[in-house]
């Protein structure tokens, strides 16, 4: 039985939240696999991308019962998806016009009550500020607003994201990103936008082990989030390099023995950590895919208590540290250093998007992560070397579980889906990151957090 479950079935929790008058929190589709209903795509205005990725990725789709244009243009009722649906999808790349956002109306009411436990709605839209015009730039803002708005009224574990396509995005772009929104890899992602981009080589196929024959280094990988990061991408087919301070090394051995990966005892802080990493890899005669910046620490406390000490140490556990060794790997005269076409994964949080009271320090280093991927990617868009973040919210894990408990339940129904997430969330997110085919994928920092009811 996984943390997230023993949450919400020990008897103890069950009834102190029945005491509290607290609904039991839906059940959530994990994993590889797709929604049981019907995939609907409403496509206003004959746009085609969205048709052409679903084709791409094998996904079988209808059309509305009523075609969404008509509905709009004066027709009575809303569109009619018949049975109970397990998906809509609304390609909305070709509405620019505030006029238009009515036949978004049109598609998504019907799928709020119609959408199966665990469903998805995702909208696919151009993003603002790509010279279509102040009117166009709205509308892709207005469409923000909505999908998250339907993401806090959906129920039963259902979903709904945005996602953003740059002028010249392929299905082969986009692909990645469409399967894992659909998906219950995404299960604990609502409410999210995020952009896609001409990828800068041709995106690889989709393939169900898309890390096979690939090394991906993990950090902080001994327990909780970085040990479901390791399993999650060894599943997929990786070749893991787990790595952990040596208090940690008997954990570490663990989870590197359980997963067919390597163990390399480490504190990131040292000056040659980067150096060690590479050196581990290239004597097995290879070169890095991806790394996974997943070590971190907390020093908590209120901004009046908290000396240069310990602010410095979070910042230096938490941010310095990566640079450093992003600045060894990515030296393309570094033997075992990150190949052209790698991926650099870091974990935020959304204490660092949104601020947390007692954690001044924990926030700038988070803050700075998902500063820094996005000021990397551009940079090494030339190497194409990705650059992403996740920033998880709430996530059930042995830390979390000595949180007091009331104080934890506030915590774990503070967002849309009135629960906590899974350390396995976090590692699909950062799988679909890591996958080749996600090549479009850069200088985003998407939330794992159930559309946490606080922060942007």
């Amino acid at each position: 039985m996984s943390i997230v479950e023993k949450a919400y079935t020990s008897p103890l929790g069950r009834k102190v939240a029945a005491k509290a008058g607290l609904a039991e929190p839906p059940r959530l589709r994990r994993g590889r696999t797709y929604p049981q209903g019907a995939v609907v795509l409403a496509a206003p205005s004959g746009a085609t991308l969205v048709e052409e990725t679903l084709r791409l990725i094998g996904r079988a789709y209808e059309q509305p019962v009523v075609d969404v244009e008509s509905a709009a243009g004066g027709a009575t009722g809303a569109p009619g998806y018949g049975s109970r649906i397990g998906a809509l999808i609304v390609d909305a790349t070709r509405l620019s016009t505030i006029p238009d956002l009515e036949q978004v109306r049109a598609a998504l009411r019907p799928a709020v009550r119609g959408i199966e436990p665990s469903g998805r709605i995702v909208v696919v839209a151009r993003p603002g500020g790509v010279g279509a015009g102040w009117e166009a730039d709205a509308v892709a803002r207005a469409l923000d607003g909505v999908v998250r708005t339907v993401g806090k009224e959906l129920r039963g574990g259902a979903t709904a994201n945005l996602v953003y396509v740059e002028p010249g995005v392929t299905p082969g772009d986009l692909a990645s990103t469409l399967g894992f929104l659909l998906e219950g890899r995404s299960a604990f992602i609502d409410g999210q936008s995020w952009r896609v981009a001409p990828a800068q080589v041709a995106a690889a196929p989709l393939a169900a082990a898309p890390h096979d024959g690939r090394i991906v280094v993990v950090t902080g990988a001994a327990r909780g989030i970085g040990a479901a990061i390791a399993r999650t991408l060894a599943r997929d087919g990786a070749s893991i390099v787990a790595v952990d301070i040596p208090a940690a090394g008997e954990a570490l051995a663990d989870v590197a023995n359980e997963i067919g990966g390597t163990a390399l005892q480490l504190d990131i802080t040292a000056d040659d950590a980067g150096a060690r990493i590479a050196a581990h890899v290239a004597a097995r005669g290879e070169s890095i895919h991806g790394i996974v910046h997943n070590a971190g620490i907390t020093r908590d406390k209120m901004l009046v208590n908290t000396d240069a000490e310990r602010w410095a140490s979070v910042l230096e556990v938490n941010l310095r540290a990566q640079m450093r060794i992003n600045a060894v790997l990515l030296d393309p005269t570094t033997e075992g250093g990150l190949a052209d076409g790698g991926r650099i994964v870091g974990v935020a949080s959304t204490s660092g998007l949104a601020g947390n009271k007692g954690q001044s320090n924990y926030a700038a280093s988070k803050a700075g992560v998902a500063g820094l991927v996005i000021a990397m990617a551009p940079d090494l868009a030339a190497r194409a070397i990705t650059v992403n973040a996740v920033a998880p919210g709430f996530i059930e894990t042995d830390m979390t579980a000595r949180i007091p408990f009331v104080q934890r339940e506030v915590f774990r129904r503070s967002n849309s889906l009135n629960q906590g997430g899974s350390p396995v969330d976090v590692a699909e997110t950062i799988g679909y990151l890591l996958d080749p085919s996600s090549q479009g994928v850069t200088g985003q920092v998407i939330r794992v957090c159930g559309q946490n009811l606080v922060g942007a």
